[in-house]
C-alpha cells in the first residue's frame, strides 16, 4: 500500500432526485391507518393527530399537546392519556355485543367487567366506571388490595358487578360476604374446594346468602404467549370432578341456588378466532350441564382474551389478531345461544374481562431523542492508510483493503462474506497480540466503509435475502431516547411485545435514516429493535436525521395495558408524568389532570434511602473539605444546591435549552 493512500467512500445518495413524500406515504409506511383504528392519523402538515371520536370533526396534534405541556413545566418523557378514546373503546365493545345479541335473538344481557390488574391507576378505573355507566360495566379484581380499592370506588355504583378472581384467604372471603350487606354486587369466584368451604362458613356466620362463582379448568388449551396459562395445567380453577364436588357441597349447605356464575380462563391476546370458538363451545356445554344438575347459574364469564391488533396486519400472529371485535362478539353470542337452545335452558348473561382491548389505545408514550450514533457515517469518512513501512501489513488488512476497492453490482454478495471473514481474522490477530491498536482501528474503518458500499449495492438489487437485512441491521443508527424501557414499556423486554413506534411530527418529510431505539438505562437490553411491519417485525424503524437545536419526538402507541403496573425502577428511573387530555368538539384540547412523575427523592425513598440523611452526610463532607482547604464555601454551596435540586428533580434527562440533539 502506498504512503498516504486515500480510500474514498461512496456518495450518500444516488444521482436521481428523491421522489416527493407526503403524509399519505408516512401513514402507509408506519401502518397508522391499520393499527390506529381511526384514533390516530397523519395530518397534511406532517404531524400525527389524535381523533378520540373518529369522526374527523375534532382532531388535535400530538406535537401541539407535547409542546403545550412543556410550556406548563412538564417535559418528556410523557404518558398522554386520552379519556375520549377510552370512552369510544368501551362503547365499541358494548355495541359489538348488543348488535350480536339483537342479530341472534339472544335472551341474555352483556356485562363488560374491567380487570384492574391491567392498569390499576385510580383515575383510569374511575373513568371506566363513569364512561361504562350506560353499558353497565363493572370490575374484576384478583387480590385483596384490589378488592379493598374497589369496595370503596363502587359506593356510587352498587349495582355493578365486582367479580373476585384469584386465591383468597379467610379475611378476603369474609369481606366479600360482608360487602353484600352494604349493597355491593360482589361475586367471589371459587378457585379451590378449600375456598368454597371457607366461603360457606363465612356466609353462615354472617347470615348472608352470597352470590358465588366458580372457575373451571377447560380441556381446550390456550395459544400464543400465554397458551400454558389455560387447560388442565392452568394455575387457577377447578377440574370438572372438583366442580361436581362443589355442586354437592353447595347442595348439602342448601346454597346451590347461590351458584350464579361460571368462569373460565382462555388466556390473553388470543390471536386466532378459532380458539375463541373452541373455548366458548366447551364452557357453554359445562354451563348447560351445571344447570341440569340444579345450579342457579345466570352468568357465563368467558374471561379475557380479546386481542389488540398491535401491527394492524389482521393475521393470526402474537402481535396481531385475525378477527374483529364484532366477529368476536358474534361468535361468543351465537355459540352460547346454540348450546343453550339445544339443552332447553335460558340464555345466561354474558361477561367478558377484555381489559387489554379496553385500555390499550388510550395511552401514548412520547419521548424526545437525545442523540444519534451512526456506523454508516463512520463508513463514509475518507480513510487515510498509514505510511509505508518495511513491515508488511497483516493479511486481513490487505484483504479488507482489496475488498473495499473491488465491490460492484456483480460481486457484492461474495464480498460481504469475504469482509466478515477478514474482519474476524483481524480481531483474532489483535486478541493474540499480533495486531496493534492502530491496525485494529484501520480494520474497523475498512470494514464499515466496505459495508456501506455493499449495503448500497444490495439496495439496488430487487431480490430479498437474509444478508440484505443483516447488513441493514449492522449499519442501523442508534437513536438514544429520554425514557426507560423497563419503566414505560417492560413488555418489549420481557416478552418481545411489538408496539407501534414512530415520529409524531416531520411526517411530511421522507425518513432517510433507519435505526433502533436505545433508552437511558445502563443495560444492554434497554433497546427496541423490533418494529411493526407487513409481516414479521422488522429490525429497524425509519426515522429522520436530527436537526441542530430542534427537538425530535417519537411516540409509542397502544401502551395502555399492563405497562404502567409492570414497570420497574431499573437504574431508579421512576414514573413519567401522566397527562389526561380532553379533546373538545372544535378541535381544541385542554389538560384535565396531570399526575407528576416521580422525583429522585421519591424514587430513593422507594428503595429505603433517606434523602434528608443523604443530604446531611454530603453537607458534612463539604464542610470537612472546606476546613481542609479542598473546597471553597461558594463551591460547597454550588454542590449542595445541585444535590438538593437533583433530589427534587425528574429522574429523566432535563436537556439545557430544550435540546440534546446533534445531527
Amino acid at each position: 500500500m502506498s504512503a498516504a493512500e486515500s480510500v474514498s467512500p461512496t456518495s450518500a445518495a444516488p444521482g436521481a432526485e428523491p421522489a416527493s413524500w407526503s403524509a399519505a406515504d408516512a401513514e402507509e409506511l408506519y401502518h397508522v391507518g391499520r393499527w390506529g383504528q381511526g384514533f390516530f392519523r397523519v395530518g397534511d402538515d406532517g404531524e400525527l393527530r389524535v381523533d378520540p371520536t373518529r369522526d374527523g370533526a375534532a382532531t388535535v396534534s400530538l406535537l401541539d399537546i407535547v409542546e403545550g405541556l412543556r410550556a406548563r413545566g412538564f417535559g418528556t418523557p410523557l404518558l398522554l392519556r386520552f379519556p375520549g378514546i377510552l370512552r369510544s373503546r368501551l362503547a365499541d365493545l358494548a355495541k359489538a355485543f348488543e348488535d350480536a345479541i339483537r342479530e341472534h335473538s339472544y335472551r341474555g344481557r352483556y356485562h363488560g367487567v374491567y380487570p384492574i390488574k391491567v392498569n390499576q391507576q385510580a383515575r383510569l378505573v374511575e373513568e371506566i366506571l363513569r364512561f361504562g355507566a350506560e353499558h353497565g360495566f363493572g370490575v374484576e379484581v384478583g387480590s385483596k388490595p384490589e378488592l379493598l380499592a374497589v369496595m370503596s370506588l363502587m359506593a356510587e355504583h352498587p349495582d355493578r358487578l365486582v367479580v373476585c378472581n384469584g386465591f383468597k384467604d379467610e379475611r378476603y372471603l369474609e369481606a366479600a360476604v360482608l360487602s353484600a350487606k352494604i349493597g355491593r354486587n360482589v361475586i367471589p369466584v371459587v378457585e379451590g374446594l378449600g375456598e368454597l368451604r371457607t366461603l360457606i362458613e363465612q356466609a353462615e356466620k354472617h347470615g348472608v346468602r352470597p352470590r358465588i362463582g366458580a372457575r373451571v379448568k377447560l380441556a381446550t388449551r390456550g395459544i400464543g404467549r400465554w397458551g400454558d396459562s389455560s387447560g388442565h395445567r392452568a394455575k387457577f380453577g377447578l377440574m370438572v370432578s372438583e366442580l361436581l364436588a362443589m355442586v354437592e357441597l353447595l347442595r348439602e349447605a342448601d346454597m346451590l341456588d347461590c351458584f350464579e356464575l361460571l368462569h373460565c380462563h382462555v388466556g390473553s391476546q388470543i390471536h386466532d378466532i378459532r380458539h375463541v370458538k373452541r373455548v366458548v363451545s366447551e364452557v357453554a356445554h359445562v354451563y348447560a350441564e351445571l344447570v341440569r344438575l340444579g345450579a342457579g347459574l345466570r352468568y357465563l364469564d368467558i374471561g379475557g382474551g380479546l386481542g389488540v391488533d398491535y401491527d394492524g396486519n389482521q393475521r393470526s400472529e402474537e402481535s396481531s389478531m385475525n378477527y374483529t371485535m364484532e366477529e368476536y362478539a358474534a361468535d361468543v353470542v351465537s355459540r352460547v345461544s346454540r348450546v343453550c337452545d339445544q339443552a332447553g335452558i335460558e340464555h345466561p348473561d354474558l361477561i367478558t374481562e377484555s381489559g387489554r382491548a379496553m385500555v390499550s389505545f388510550d395511552s401514548v408514550l412520547v419521548m424526545d431523542v437525545l442523540g444519534r450514533s451512526s456506523l454508516e457515517e463512520l463508513g463514509r469518512e475518507p480513510i487515510v492508510l498509514p505510511e509505508a513501512s518495511q513491515e508488511e501489513p497483516a493479511q486481513p488488512l490487505l484483504d479488507l483493503a482489496e475488498i473495499h476497492d473491488d465491490i460492484d453490482e456483480d460481486n457484492f454478495f461474495e464480498r460481504y462474506h469475504d469482509a466478515v471473514q477478514a474482519r474476524e481474522e483481524a480481531l483474532d490477530l489483535f486478541s493474540l497480540g499480533y495486531l496493534d491498536l492502530e491496525g485494529r482501528a484501520l480494520a474497523e474503518r475498512l470494514f464499515w466503509s466496505a459495508m456501506v458500499r455493499i449495503r448500497d449495492a444490495m439496495r439496488a438489487d430487487p431480490e430479498d435475502y437474509a444478508e440484505k437485512e443483516e447488513v441493514e441491521a449492522m449499519l442501523a443508527d442508534v437513536y438514544s431516547c429520554n425514557f426507560s424501557l423497563f419503566q414505560s414499556m417492560p413488555d418489549v423486554w420481557a416478552i418481545g411485545q411489538v408496539f407501534p413506534i414512530l415520529p409524531i411530527h416531520r411526517l411530511d418529510e421522507e425518513p432517510t435514516r433507519r435505526g433502533v431505539i436505545a433508552d437511558l438505562t445502563c443495560d444492554s437490553d434497554g433497546k427496541v429493535d423490533r418494529f411493526v411491519s407487513d409481516g414479521e417485525p422488522k429490525r429497524m424503524v425509519e426515522l429522520h436525521p436530527l436537526r441542530e437545536g430542534e427537538r425530535y419526538y417519537l411516540g409509542a402507541f397502544l401502551v395502555g395495558a399492563y405497562q404502567e403496573t409492570l414497570g420497574d425502577l431499573h437504574n431508579l428511573f421512576g414514573d413519567t408524568h401522566v397527562a389526561h387530555i380532553a379533546v373538545e368538539g372544535d378541535g381544541h384540547w385542554y389538560v384535565e389532570d396531570v399526575v407528576p412523575g416521580d422525583t429522585v427523592r421519591e424514587v430513593l425513598g422507594y428503595v429505603q434511602y433517606d434523602p434528608a440523611r443523604l443530604m446531611e452526610r454530603l453537607r458534612r463532607d463539604c464542610e470537612h473539605a472546606v476546613r481542609r482547604g479542598k473546597l471553597t464555601v461558594e463551591e460547597g454551596r454550588i454542590l449542595l444546591r445541585f444535590y438538593g435540586e437533583g433530589l427534587d428533580g425528574s429522574t429523566y434527562m432535563e436537556p439545557p435549552n430544550g435540546s440534546w440533539s446533534r445531527p
